[in-house]
């Protein structure tokens, strides 16, 4: 018996590894070599080819392709019909199996709903890539990317709240988990309370207020 589950629909194949609490749902299908974590959750019609590593606590949701190159770090947030692609020019007349560019998503990321990661790049840990955004470059820890191509609008908290109105001495306090952010250097932004690594305090990981109330603050 496995430590997993897997609808009836969906296929996993024979030298795939697929962690403990893990589900996987309608019509997804893992592909021999692929490695994905523990307490994963593959929405419908997902596939993971052969060569992908996914780590743990990974939510994919519905439509979600993931090609050999990609790499998916731990607490990653894939949207809907998000589209990460392997091969930069490719031709249907020219073979480039041997060619795959890594695409490296780090812990904490957020995809967004129909948003397209050009392959090549790597998002930084709990950035916050917009629905619909084209990214063609890397991305920043916490940026927040919006637009087509993508650019920088500003950073998120690692609970996803826009960053703002930081202090004189440049600190940037999340409504939700009053965690503090501070630019060590330009263009770098550093947690100040809780090291990107470290796992959330058991205490922070439920939501209970609505993303519209913490607008005002």
């Amino acid at each position: 018996m496995s430590d997993y589950f897997k609808h009836e629909s969906a296929y996993v194949d024979d030298g795939a590894v697929v962690g403990e609490g893990t589900r996987i749902w309608h019509f997804c299908h893992v592909m021999k070599g692929a490695h994905i974590g523990r307490r994963c959750v593959l929405g419908q019609n997902v596939n993971v080819d052969g060569g992908v590593t996914v780590g743990d606590n990974v939510k994919i949701q519905n439509n979600v392709s993931l090609y050999t190159g990609v790499v998916v770090e731990d607490d990653v947030f894939l949207g809907p019909s998000c589209v990460l692609t392997n091969v930069t020019n490719p031709r249907s007349q020219v073979n480039r199996h041997s060619l795959y560019e890594k695409t490296l998503v780090r812990r904490g990321a957020t995809i967004g709903a129909n948003a397209t990661i050009v392959c090549g790049v790597t998002l930084g840990r709990y950035c916050f890539i917009g629905a619909g955004a084209v990214v063609t470059k890397d991305v920043p820890d916490y940026a927040l990317m919006l637009g087509n191509p993508a650019r920088q609008k500003g950073w998120m908290s690692r609970h996803g709240h826009l960053l703002k109105n930081a202090d004189p001495q440049g600190v940037y306090v999340c409504p939700e988990s009053r965690f503090r952010y501070r630019e060590a250097s330009r263009g770098v932004l550093c947690c100040l309370d809780c090291d990107e690594e470290a796992s959330l305090p058991p205490e922070l990981t439920k939501g209970t207020t609505l993303y519209d109330d913490f607008k005002s603050h």
